[in-house]
């Protein structure tokens, strides 16, 4: 554990991955609504702040902040979108 005890919330599989594998079934963006939703929802483990760092290393790309979820998926989403 991490020298002061603090644990995350960190989503597994990661935010932007079940945002992304959503909208893409629905077939049209994902509400502001809907975006919560799924987040709320979504499976997650509490990591401390050194492990979740080496999961994002291991994933190759940093997760959208669960707690600021809505605006950065829209910026994520667009990014995605020009891949």
């Amino acid at each position: 554990m991490s020298e002061n005890g603090e644990l995350i919330i960190y989503p597994m599989p990661s935010l932007v991955a079940t945002l992304l594998n959503r909208e893409r079934a629905n077939g049209s963006p994902l509400t502001e609504e809907e975006a919560i939703q799924i987040r709320d929802s979504c499976p997650a483990i509490a990591l401390t702040r050194e492990d979740a760092r080496r999961m994002d290393e291991s994933r190759g790309y940093l997760d959208i902040d669960p707690e600021n979820c809505w605006v950065e998926w829209q910026r994520v989403r667009l990014e995605l979108a020009d891949d």
